[in-house]
């Protein structure tokens, strides 16, 4: 791993004024990804209204937690934080990757 500070650079705002585009955007700059902080993009039956991203744009680069869990399915804090060692998965992300993007 790199000595370097690592980045997270977070894309906020309402719902369709392009922050998708622009996640892309720097993560293509950065060569990095793109992890979703989007609350109902996160549930896969949520699409509309959430401006989920087209096939086509989560295939442009790595995309995370888009769609990810079931509405029908219990999830909590308890389950993001302890159950998925959500954050040895960050620590992941940024032992890969210099940049990350949130949006």
């Amino acid at each position: 791993m790199t000595s370097k500070n690592k980045t997270l650079i977070s894309i906020i705002g309402p719902t369709a004024i392009g922050k998708t585009s622009l996640s892309i955007l720097l993560a293509k700059h950065f060569s990095t990804e793109v992890i979703s902080c989007d609350s109902r993009q996160f549930f896969k039956e949520m699409t509309i209204g959430t401006a989920v991203p087209s096939r086509e744009e989560l295939a442009t680069v790595p995309h995370h937690f888009i769609q990810d869990r079931s509405i029908f399915n219990d999830y909590n804090v308890y389950l993001f934080k302890y159950l998925n060692n959500n954050s040895t998965l960050l620590n992941y992300y940024f032992y890969v990757n210099l940049n990350l993007i949130s949006n």
